[in-house]
């Protein structure tokens, strides 16, 4: 098992959590739990094979993928109340989960041929998407599109990771130092608070 693989069965696992904990939040029963909490980490994955009709989607053709997520929502619901403990651990693996879904989404997508741009876009919905799903299907506007840089440090990862690549920089090299550097940049817009403009819209008059 490559590096690569192993740390995105640590990222759907992590992020299957994730779900499940807002859906705990949202008082859903422990079947809408393992639903939030599949769809948190499976569906960039789904939404990248679909739109590049790249088939079987990835967790019919690895079935296991669906027990990890699937168990890890119910041992989420089951200590729950010990999670607060974790949650800078949560949200360093997120991260790390973040930037090795991008690049291997956007593995995918060289392996079809794709070109570069729709690449890097495959690897930015890969990325992102699982969590966007997420918060739409508990009515609140996603992270992905406020405050915290997530969608960009996906952007950068893919940018760089295919860049690597485009130089002659072997496969292997090329996945690590995007991991490295994603994971970094990631870790230093938690830390710092970086945020890209927002617009609150109160200073703006309608047009009636």
């Amino acid at each position: 098992m490559d590096l690569l693989h192993t740390i995105y069965l640590v990222a759907i696992t992590a992020e299957a959590m994730s779900g499940a904990i807002m859906g705990m939040r949202r008082g859903m029963d422990l079947f809408g739990i393992c639903l939030l909490g599949t769809v948190t980490a499976l569906g960039g994955g789904t939404a990248r094979d679909v739109l590049l009709g790249h088939y079987p989607l990835g967790w019919i053709a690895n079935p296991e993928y669906l027990a990890f997520t699937i168990g890890a929502a119910i041992v989420t619901a089951v200590i729950a109340r010990h999670l607060h403990h974790l949650r800078m651990i949560f949200l360093l693996v997120d991260g790390l989960g973040l930037v090795a879904f991008t690049v291997i989404g956007c593995d995918v997508a060289m392996s079809m041929n794709a070109h570069p741009a729709i690449v890097v876009v495959a690897g930015l919905v890969t990325g992102i998407f699982g969590g966007l799903m997420r918060d739409v299907l508990c009515t609140q506007v996603p992270m992905v599109l406020q405050r915290e840089l997530y969608a960009t440090v996906a952007l950068f990862a893919g940018v760089l990771y295919v860049g690597l690549l485009w130089l002659g920089v072997n496969n292997e090299l090329a996945s690590l130092a995007a991991l490295a550097a994603g994971f970094l940049f990631r870790v230093l817009a938690m830390t710092f608070r970086w945020k890209l403009p927002d617009f609150n819209g109160k200073d703006i008059r309608g047009l009636d």
